[in-house]
């Protein structure tokens, strides 16, 4: 029983990517980020898309992958303190929606990155591996994984 708080989950972290409009507010902020890098006058085209991949990726693998915990005080009895937001979200089902929404929108934005600098070897190598950092802990196999004991605790 929740005493004093105005939702019924536990952990309002598991349910946050399922809430009424979430997805159009992401797809929006890249879109601006986006934007906002197209307008800066001395950075070329391809290095915008570039730059929003890898942007977008770090801001995803920091929040999704490294940040621990829930901003709420829950009565899970600190289950949620040790794991991350992807950890938390759904409950740690795996392939959900928002977590196939999570999985396929840097992939998509990965390949619009790809095309728009004309698949240059250098560029490319950037957002492979950008992309790579930020779906390899996606993967059900590293779930709770902590390798080398970074972010263990």
């Amino acid at each position: 029983m929740n005493v004093g708080v105005a939702h019924s989950e536990v952990n309002p972290n598991t349910r946050v990517m399922n809430s009424r409009g979430i997805w159009l507010a992401y797809l929006i902020f890249v879109s601006l980020l986006h934007l906002v890098l197209l307008s800066i006058p001395f950075l070329s085209v391809p290095l915008v898309w570039t730059l929003t991949n890898v942007i977008h990726n770090l801001v995803m693998y920091l929040f999704l992958h490294t940040v621990k915990g829930t901003p709420f005080e829950t009565p899970d009895q600190g289950k949620a303190r040790l794991l991350t937001h992807w950890e938390q979200m759904d409950y740690g089902v795996q392939f959900t929606s928002s977590r196939k929404f999570l999985t396929i929108s840097p992939i998509i934005l990965y390949l619009l990155a790809s095309f728009y600098t004309k698949y240059d070897a250098t560029h490319f190598l950037i957002n492979t591996g950008s992309l790579l950092s930020v779906l390899l802990p996606k993967l059900p196999q590293f779930h709770g994984v902590r390798i080398f004991g970074i972010n263990k605790y």
